[in-house]
């Protein structure tokens, strides 16, 4: 197994970090990272607030739900779909099919995960926060978005003062699809959820009882953030 492999099966969410900052050039090349990620058809429809001032982070702490580490990591991204600069450079470009906030969510993922693996491949560490879309109008306002530009999530970045343990995922068989689509494997799931009932109950923190299936569909039971369609609208995006 290579390096890059390495990296990647290893990957934790961290939440805890040390005051050290990010150098430069590290910050730099973790960039350029996420920039070189694939882009449909080159559109390259994201853009990435840094966010450096501590009075907008303090905020942004309130507005995405009180994680405190959006505050204490060394760098704070929030990414955006971004079709401004296109529009900018032409008026008639039409921002509002589904299919291009698609390609904006779709590319905005890509472009972050190279970056999340690039950090990780550097020693260092983060957590996506998808928080922020609780308050997306606010978060909006505070960071200046204009027309045809949307909060999608934000990322920490920074040193890890922890080491969490790896949480384990579903199995490749329930994942992965051969030809056609495959009926659920309960069977698989229920092992799944023995595995998941003891890394929660034997981690090192955050301590949790109950199965990974009733969690989550008890999560999707309910609908989740219903102010967000409003707020694409209002941006000129998912309209039709």
């Amino acid at each position: 197994m290579n390096s890059t492999l390495e990296t990647i099966l290893s990957h934790r969410s961290i939440r805890k970090f040390t005051q050290q900052p990010i150098d430069k050039p590290v910050l730099d090349v973790i960039l350029q990272a996420g920039v070189a990620a694939s882009s449909s058809s080159l559109l390259q429809v994201v853009s990435i607030i840094r966010v450096t001032e501590q009075a907008k982070r303090d905020s942004l702490v309130k507005l995405s739900g009180n994680q405190p580490y959006v505050a204490q990591a060394a760098e704070f991204l929030v990414f955006c779909i971004d079709y401004q600069r296109h529009t900018a450079l032409n008026a008639n470009v039409q921002t509002d099919y589904t299919e291009l906030g698609l390609i904006g969510a779709i590319d905005a993922g890509i472009m972050a995960q190279n970056c999340l693996v690039a950090a990780e491949s550097l020693g260092l560490g983060g957590v996506y926060i998808g928080g922020l879309r609780n308050s997306a109008e606010q978060v909006d306002a505070l960071l200046g978005l204009p027309r045809h530009c949307a909060i999608l999530f934000g990322m920490c970045l920074g040193h890890p003062d922890q080491q969490p343990e790896v949480k384990p995922r579903l199995p490749l068989d329930v994942i992965i699809h051969e030809n056609e689509y495959h009926q659920l494997d309960r069977h698989a799931v229920n092992e799944y959820d023995n595995v998941m009932i003891s890394y929660y109950a034997n981690r090192s923190t955050n301590h949790k009882a109950g199965s990974w299936s009733s969690q989550v569909t008890q999560k999707l039971e309910g609908e989740s953030r219903p102010h967000m369609l409003s707020y694409l609208n209002s941006k000129g995006l998912f309209r039709r």
